[in-house]
Formats: C-alpha cells, sequence, structure tokens
C-alpha cells in the first residue's frame, strides 16, 4: 500500500515539474539537504518557512536556488516545535511512556521542494523508493506554516494518505468545510472572522469612508467581497479599492499607485495584505511620507523593529493591527536562552541569529548568556516585540498530542498505558486520529484551556493592537479590544476607547471619516446623484415626521396620537382639544347663551303676567308660550355643543336643537297663518271663521315638529352621531369631535329648519302691509330674514371652518336666529306692555 500510495505521489510530484522540464528538459535540480530530525515512538511532521528562494541556472546546466530573503522571525517557530515538544516529552500525564518526536523541513516558498520534502518526512528517508525503511517510526500529522495557496495545493496532494494537516497561519476561508476539507485543521480563526472583526470596528467608531488595499489571492478576493458587503449593510461606502498582483505581498510601485489615489482622501485605510509577516518601520515611515496627516490605517500585521534608535522615524500614532488571540510563554523564553542553539540543516544565517540574542542590548527574556557583543550591526529580532506565530505552532502541537493521548488510551489494553509491545494501536494512525481532533478540548501547556470546533478550527479570536510610538521613542502594542465569534451575542467584540492612543492632528477624537458630515437628528439623508450612498445632503424631516438617530436614511412616521417636536427628533403627544366651558370662546358663548336664556324667561313671565291683555291675546297666546319655551330651549341646547364630547351629548345635541327649532319655526308660521286668516276672516261673507281657533294652530305645530322628529329618529336609528378622536384635522393636535354618523340626515334636517323658516317667510312678507296695529306679520318678516341670513351663512362658514371653530359656528347659528326671533317679535311687545300701556287696548288693536 506504501509503494502504491508514494507511486501517486510522484506522478503529481513530476506532473507538476513538467513546465519547467518542458524548458529546460536536460537540465537537473540541486538541492541542499535541509531538515530538522529528533527521534520519538511517535513522529510530528512540521513545515516552516524561513528563506524565500529563486531559481537560478549556472554554467553547468544545474537548476539550482538561491536564497532572495531571510525571515527572522520564522526561527520563533521552528523553536515553537521544539519547545512544545520537549514540553510534552518531559510532561508525565500526557502521552505516558510515549516519546513525541519531530521531522522539520525548511519549504523555501517552492512547490517541488514542498512535495519533496513531504515524501522524506512520510517515507522517513531522503530517498524516494517504493518502501519505507525506517517503518518503525509512525508519523501522527503535519503542521504546516504555508500560504493560503500552497495550503490549499498541498491538501489537494497529500489528502490521500489521510494524514491531519495542521495549519498555524492559513486562513482561507475556503477550507473551513470539513465536509471538503475533513483531514485540515489550524489553531488560527479562518479570514471570515478577520472580515467580521474589521466590519465590527468600522460600525463601532461609525467610520463609513472606506480605502482598501489588498492581494489578489483567491481567499482574499472572496474575504474583501464579505468584508465590503458587511461595510455596505453598515452604511458605509468603498471609496477606492486596489489589488496587488502578487499573492502575498504588495510591490513598490503598487504602494506608491495606492498613496497617489489616497493623498486627499479621508477615508480609513485597510491594508489587507503581507499577512503572517511583518511590516518594517521603514516601510511604515515611507507609508506616512506619502499620505497626509489625520489618517487611520488598519491592518493585519505587526511592525517588525528594524532599528535601536527611532528618534528620527517620527510615526504618528494611527495604527489599529488584527492579530489572532495569542499569550506571553514565559518558559518559551527561558527555553531560548538557556537550550544549546539549535538549527535547520539548510539555516545558513542560524548562526548570526543565536549570536544576536548574547548581545547586551537584547531583552533580559530572551538574552542568551553567552557573554558575546556585536560590535557593529544591528540587533533587530532580539528587539522587536514580533515572534510570528509561536503561539500557534505551540497549540498545533499540543492539539495532536492530546489528540493522540486520547486516542492511544481509549485504544490501550488496560485504558491507562502504552508500551512497544502493544503497538498494534498505532495501525492506521492517521486514519484514526481525526476523530479525536475533532471537537478536541484540551488544555496547553499554559494551562489555557482551548478546543477546535467541528470545522477543525482552534477557537480563538483577535486581539485589536494599537501601535503607540511613546515620547522616548519607544516601541508600544497596546491591546485595546477582541473579537472572539465564539462568544454570546453583544459579548463578542468589545473595545477600550481609553486606552487608545490617537494622532495628535486629529481635531476630533475618535476621528469620523465620511464622504458627507453626519445628519443629526431631526434630518434624514438624501443620496446625491451618480454618487455612493456615503455621499449625501441631510434634509430635515417632514411635519410629523421625526429621526431620532444620526444619518438615519428615512423618517419615522409618529404615532397617530403623537406629533412631531420643533427639532423633529422627538414625537410627543398631540395636545388634546374641544371646545370646552374653560376657555374664552366658550365662556363667551356660554354668557350669550344664558343670558339670552333668562331674558327669554323674563319675556315669557311678562307674558304670563299680561296673559289677558289686548296685545298677548292677538294672535294666539298659547302659540306664543311655545314659542318662547321653544326658545328657551333652543338656547339651553346650545351648551350641548360646549365641553367634552361624548356619545350621549352627541347625541342629543342636533336631535335635540332640530327638534326644538323646528318648534319654534311651526309656531311661528302657525302664527303667521293666524294673522293671514284673521284679517281674511273680517270680510264679509268669508267662510274662515271656523278656522280661527286655537285647535288649527295646534295642529300646525304638532304636524310640523312630528316630521322632524321623524327625521330624527330616522337618523338615530340608522346612523347616529358619535365621538371621535379626529387626529388629522389640525397639526399636533387631537380634537375630540362630534362625527354625524349620516351627513345625509344632518343636512335633511337642517334643511326642513329651513324650509319651514321660508314658507313662514313667504307667508309673512305677503301679510307684512295688513291694517291692523298689532300686526305681527312685519315683526315675523323681519325675524325670519334675520335667520334665513345666519343660516345661508352658516353654510360656507362651517363646511371651510375645522376642528373646535366648527362647533363654535354651529353654536353661534342657534344663538343669533334664536335671538333674532325672541328679539323682532317679542321686544316690540314687551316695549308696548312695559312702556306704553296706553296703547295695550282695544281700541288701538282695532284702529285701522
Amino acid at each position: 500500500m506504501a509503494a502504491d500510495l508514494l507511486l501517486i505521489l510522484f506522478i503529481f510530484y513530476t506532473d507538476l515539474w513538467k513546465p519547467i522540464e518542458s524548458r529546460c528538459p536536460k537540465l537537473y535540480m540541486n538541492f541542499s539537504e535541509d531538515g530538522y530530525y529528533m527521534d520519538g515512538d511517535i513522529i510530528i511532521g512540521g513545515f516552516v518557512q524561513q528563506y524565500e528562494v529563486e531559481l537560478t541556472k549556472s554554467f553547468s546546466k544545474t537548476i539550482s536556488f538561491k536564497y532572495s530573503g531571510y525571515f527572522n522571525y520564522v526561527n520563533y517557530n521552528f523553536l515553537a516545535f521544539v519547545f512544545a515538544v520537549e514540553e510534552i516529552n518531559n510532561n508525565s500525564q500526557l502521552l505516558p511512556n510515549i516519546t513525541l518526536g519531530l521531522h522539520i523541513k525548511d519549504s523555501f516558498t517552492y512547490t517541488r521542494k514542498i512535495i519533496e520534502s513531504a515524501l522524506q518526512i512520510l517515507a522517513g528517508q531522503s530517498t524516494i523508493v517504493n518502501f519505507k525503511c525506517n517503518s518503525f517510526r509512525t508519523v501522527a500529522a503535519i503542521i504546516e506554516g504555508f500560504t493560503n495557496e500552497e495550503t490549499y495545493a498541498f491538501y489537494n496532494m497529500f489528502q490521500i494518505y489521510h494524514y491531519p494537516q495542521v495549519s498555524y497561519i492559513s486562513q482561507n476561508l475556503y477550507m473551513s468545510d470539513p465536509f471538503k476539507y475533513p483531514y485540515f485543521y489550524r489553531t488560527v480563526p479562518n479570514e471570515l472572522f478577520l472580515c467580521a472583526a474589521i466590519g465590527k470596528l468600522l460600525k463601532y467608531f461609525g467610520w463609513k469612508w472606506v480605502n482598501i488595499l489588498s492581494t489578489d489571492d483567491e481567499s482574499s478576493v472572496r474575504a474583501i467581497e464579505i468584508m465590503k458587503e458587511g461595510i455596505e449593510q453598515n452604511g458605509g461606502c468603498i471609496a477606492l479599492h486596489q489589488s496587488c498582483t502578487h499573492q502575498s505581498i504588495c510591490s513598490v510601485l503598487e504602494l506608491q499607485k495606492f498613496f497617489r489615489a489616497i493623498k486627499q482622501s479621508s477615508a480609513v485605510n485597510i491594508y489587507y495584505f503581507n499577512k503572517n509577516a511583518a511590516f518594517s518601520l521603514n516601510d511604515l515611515w515611507n507609508l506616512q511620507a506619502n499620505v497626509k496627516r489625520g489618517q487611520v490605517f488598519i491592518t493585519i500585521t505587526q511592525v517588525e523593529k528594524k532599528d535601536i534608535n527611532l528618534k528620527h522615524f517620527n510615526i504618528s500614532n494611527k495604527f489599529f493591527i488584527f492579530k489572532p488571540y495569542k499569550k506571553a510563554m514565559p518558559h518559551f523564553y527561558k527555553f531560548i536562552r538557556e537550550m544549546i542553539p539549535v538549527r535547520l540543516a539548510s539555516d545558513v544565517n542560524s548562526k548570526h541569529w543565536w549570536k544576536v540574542l548574547c548581545d547586551s542590548r537584547c531583552p533580559k527574556k530572551i538574552r542568551r548568556d553567552c557573554n558575546y557583543t556585536l560590535e557593529k550591526g544591528i540587533v533587530a529580532h532580539c528587539l522587536s516585540t514580533f515572534f510570528g506565530s509561536s503561539y500557534s505552532v505551540y497549540n498545533a502541537v499540543y492539539a495532536v498530542a492530546h489528540a493522540l493521548h486520547n486516542m492511544i488510551m481509549s485504544g490501550s489494553r488496560n485504558g491507562t498505558t502504552w508500551t512497544r509491545e502493544n503497538m498494534d494501536v498505532l495501525d492506521s494512525l492517521p486514519w484514526k486520529l481525526h476523530r479525536y481532533l475533532r471537537n478536541l478540548h484540551f488544555k496547553n501547556g499554559l494551562g489555557k484551556e482551548m478546543y477546535l470546533d467541528e470545522n477543525g478550527e482552534l477557537a480563538i479570536g483577535y486581539d485589536i493592537l494599537n501601535l503607540n510610538f511613546l515620547p522616548n521613542t519607544t516601541l508600544e502594542y497596546k491591546v485595546v479590544g477582541c473579537y472572539n465569534p465564539h462568544a454570546p451575542p453583544g459579548q463578542d467584540f468589545t473595545i477600550d476607547e481609553k486606552a487608545i492612543v490617537w494622532e495628535s492632528s486629529f481635531t476630533q477624537k475618535p476621528p469620523q471619516f465620511r464622504c458627507s458630515p453626519s445628519c443629526h437628528p431631526g434630518y434624514r439623508k438624501l443620496t446625491k446623484e451618480g454618487k455612493p450612498i456615503c455621499c449625501y445632503d441631510c434634509i430635515p424631516c417632514a411635519e410629523g415626521e421625526i429621526s431620532n438617530q444620526t444619518d438615519m436614511d428615512t423618517c419615522t412616521t409618529c404615532p397617530d396620537d403623537q406629533w412631531s417636536n420643533q427639532k423633529r427628533d422627538a414625537c410627543i403627544p398631540k395636545v388634546i382639544t374641544f371646545l370646552s366651558f374653560e376657555e374664552p370662546l366658550g365662556i363667551a358663548l356660554t354668557f350669550f347663551s344664558m343670558f339670552f336664556f333668562l331674558i327669554t324667561n323674563v319675556i315669557l313671565g311678562i307674558f304670563i303676567y299680561y296673559r289677558d291683555t289686548p296685545i298677548v291675546r292677538a294672535n294666539n297666546r298659547h302659540i306664543s308660550y311655545i314659542l318662547l319655551i321653544s326658545l328657551i330651549l333652543c338656547f339651553l341646547c346650545s351648551l350641548l355643543f360646549i365641553g367634552h364630547p361624548e356619545d350621549v351629548t352627541c347625541i342629543l345635541r342636533q336631535t335635540t336643537f332640530g327638534i326644538t327649532f323646528s318648534i319654534a319655526l311651526s309656531s311661528i308660521l302657525a302664527k303667521t297663518i293666524t294673522v293671514v286668516t284673521a284679517f281674511q276672516a273680517t270680510k264679509p261673507g268669508s267662510k274662515l271663521h271656523k278656522w280661527m281657533g286655537s285647535r288649527v294652530s295646534n295642529s300646525i305645530v304638532f304636524s310640523c315638529s312630528l316630521i322632524q322628529t321623524v327625521l330624527c329618529l330616522f337618523w338615530l336609528c340608522t346612523a347616529p352621531p358619535f365621538a371621535f378622536l379626529n387626529r388629522r384635522s389640525e397639526i399636533g393636535t387631537i380634537l375630540i369631535e362630534c362625527n354625524e354618523g349620516s351627513v345625509i340626515a344632518f343636512y335633511c334636517v337642517l334643511g326642513y329648519l329651513g324650509f319651514l323658516a321660508g314658507i313662514s317667510f313667504i307667508i309673512a312678507f305677503l301679510a307684512r302691509n295688513l291694517p291692523d296695529s298689532f300686526n305681527e306679520a312685519k315683526n315675523i318678516t323681519f325675524s325670519l330674514l334675520v335667520v334665513c341670513s345666519v343660516w345661508i351663512s352658516f353654510i360656507p362658514t362651517y363646511l371651510s371652518s375645522k376642528g373646535k371653530y366648527m362647533v363654535a359656528v354651529e353654536i353661534f347659528a342657534i344663538l343669533a336666529s334664536s335671538a333674532g326671533l325672541l328679539c323682532c317679535i317679542f321686544i316690540p311687545k314687551c316695549y308696548i306692555i312695559l312702556l306704553r300701556p296706553e296703547r295695550n287696548n282695544k281700541k288701538d288693536l282695532r284702529k285701522i
């Protein structure tokens, strides 16, 4: 089986190399031997990337490689491998009686070398053959530090072995699917969480205007798409997005192009590249020299200090850095200080790296006691606060060790120990180990509780670092927040604003980055045509609408019982209004109503007292009593229109007035007919004597008022009036009014009153010149002229009025028409009764 698997890998290997071989068919590769091997019962394979290489072709037609870059901080990754394994081997509780071994290679960022090195680790030898020499050494897993693309390619080639592949660097979000990638694990969060963390920071500070610089590798492109979606969902906009053609880092020319584009920009700048590496101070100084002050940069890359003296850099505090959560490892620093130097076989710079740690300028936590001082040169890596991905490597080794421990203890014969005599437990180890890695809970050497989730990812989040350059020219990282996607909602993102040191040029702290100024409460945004949604004008909310937050897209309509205040930033209860007895208008109308009520009562008393005098007896005194009583009721019913409307008062208002006023008009009609009949009955041969009795007059009053009563009853039975809260009649008020129910019935009642008044007016007008000293026809004519004038002018005035003024107009019409009847008909008679009694006799009554 091993031979078959190696043959398949060899096919992959040769196919991958075909493009180069087709160009140079007779050349061969010359690689120096590399790696670090530490024997053990179970081997953990590993990859670190200390060098970046370039292919070269010599005169001897040999293709070899040359070093084009050396990554100092990767030594910490390598040493973290060794440290973690030694710490586990010294732990009697974890993997008892088992010794872990290591086989670490340098990947050289070169695909063919990665394949060759992986085969050497799995086969346990340098030469690729169809069998495995030292088969008693079992490889448990591969822990690697490849880039996103290399991780993906490595998985596709080596998944046939079913070895667990644990990455301590790759954040490729595509590989979070346990069904597509069942053998892939990692001790860093995936890029989806990184995008969410950056989005949370932007949302927290309200930063809406964003520039993005990223690489164009597949995972980063998808991550940026997700980040853009999140920014836009929170109301933000992308002012500029530029991609770099290189898979991991942007070139100087690409950076310069980006700098020119953002020179005058007022946006937050997101640097989404150079993952798992570090910026130099020279890079930051160059960046700051090319952009204006007052900007903020969000990066996923830490800064590596390259010089002891920072005075000439003068870099301001404007950087937020997102890095996977890590914890200081004091025992690791002690391990570096005290151990005998180790290195990868191909690491030509290792000797110098270890000598630098002896320099007196190196910090005490990693300074070695070897009495060696560099006379010239810098001590870059020992001054740095960046220790690569050493904590992620450390956790990766511990995750594999705990999974092995759980597997072996569950499969050993006595359940507690394992010896070399029962090595059958390790048969098909890679296949068995996966079930113990998924959802693994463990404690690392620092006692930190950790677990791998269902996707095989270490359940950690991101620290938000603020890079501070202190006045004493020292560099300081300060953790000012964190994002933990595994925390409960609302507790996943925290930020400590007091811990943040802002650039001195910021006039507002925290600064604001927007295309347009914020729209304050009371205003809403109006997007400018042809511009992004972040570029807008602020317009005030309309009446009845509010915006109580900053940058509202739309104004909110107040509930029906509320209205917007003057600033349009809050809804306040509407003023409840109706024509009350307490307000001046209500008091005035009540006064006139009671005044005419008393006057009418006085006149009724005078007529009753002087009931036997000729002027009272003329024209049917009983009809006069009925008329006066109906006018009294009319004056009183006007009070029903004042005060808080209720269903009962709404019903009584119109019907009571309609019936009582119809009685008054019917009485006037009876009086008018009586006058005409009395005059005609005095002619010789007239047959009208039999119509002169009170029975006819009473019948007219009864029948005419009965018709109005029937109309009112029909109104009440079909659609009676009711109390109604009118919220739209007047701005900012709730008018409590009576809804007439049936408008047709309402105008039928008023129309019938107009009909009675019109008939009475016509008859009285025709009889106005009859020869009689006490002829009422003239007075009735004039009184009905007043009534008709009032009610004709009432209709347009009523329809054009609103709210309580409609009620006031109707009360005024009632009082004016009733007072007109009272004054025009009864005041002249009272004048004669009280002031000219000598004219109150039959002689003057009959005088022609």
